[in-house]
């Protein structure tokens, strides 16, 4: 195994991660076998995809970093197991990867400056994903993980925990980063639901209103929701007009959303 001598690149968001003690807490929060059809994001100079060598078969990885791909594919360990998509994972054709195989397991240190876009990407397609495990900015996943009435609470969490059940399993601070970021991060488990316990009829206006809510948090409902519902209507499904959208759950917006599709 060569080192990787490049340094990390700012544009691509890179934070090369190096802690062992931290990619075996992940792979063990997973438990990976033989048979998974797993996808990691960025690996970088492979902190976890050579772990990920040895416990799978086959691998498949998405990077858009040119020198890294240079890299990997002169990489013994990789040959015959590593198969790369070299392009950005925006892009990525989710459920022709799947194909008529089981559901992905996705996994990855993503970069911070498209995790956000990168989440909603694979919830868009979650019924060819079985689960995904994400390093991200601390500040991202304990929105992601946030329950109502707290400040990390808003229209992320809402979205993100109406498609799947989120937890938070670690704490990691930017020493096990090369170069160390100038902000904690934190590893999210991400399981998209098998039966959803709400369902909005008409995403799109859910979507809509979950933004409109949030989009003055210190008003109440009965003023961001203007144009969109009546204070007799939010009080027709037992919520108080007065409340912020910050105390709403989840199963709250749908019934709201609800309200405007009839």
């Amino acid at each position: 195994m060569s080192q990787y001598q490049q340094h990390a690149k700012k544009r691509f968001g890179q934070h090369f991660l190096h802690d062992r003690n931290v990619i075996d807490n992940m792979l063990r929060a997973v438990n990976l076998q033989p048979t998974d059809h797993v996808v990691e994001i960025g690996p970088g100079p492979g902190a976890l995809t050579f772990p990920l060598l040895e416990l799978l078969p086959r691998l498949d990885v998405v990077e858009i970093d040119r020198d890294v791909i240079a890299w990997w594919q002169q990489q013994p360990q990789a040959e015959g197991k590593l198969h790369i998509h070299a392009q950005d994972a925006l892009k990525l054709d989710i459920p022709a990867l799947r194909g008529d195989g089981d559901p992905l397991r996705i996994i990855g240190n993503l970069p911070y400056n498209i995790s956000t876009p990168l989440i909603f990407h694979f919830l868009e397609h979650r019924a060819h994903i079985r689960d995904m495990l994400f390093m991200l900015q601390k500040e991202v996943v304990d929105r992601l993980t946030a329950e109502p009435d707290s400040s990390d609470y808003g229209r992320l969490s809402v979205m993100v925990q109406y498609y799947c059940e989120p937890h938070y399993l670690l704490k990691i601070g930017p020493g096990a980063f090369t170069p160390p970021p100038k902000v904690d991060s934190a590893v999210v488990y991400l399981k998209p639901w098998a039966t959803q316990p709400f369902i909005a009829n008409d995403t799109e206006q859910f979507e809509k209103l979950v933004k409109q809510a949030f989009a003055q948090r210190r008003k109440t409902l009965r003023n961001t929701l203007k144009g969109l519902l009546t204070v007799e209507q939010i009080e027709s499904v037992g919520i108080d007009p007065v409340r912020r959208a910050e105390t709403l759950a989840v199963e709250d917006f749908v019934n709201l959303a609800n309200l405007l599709t009839g």
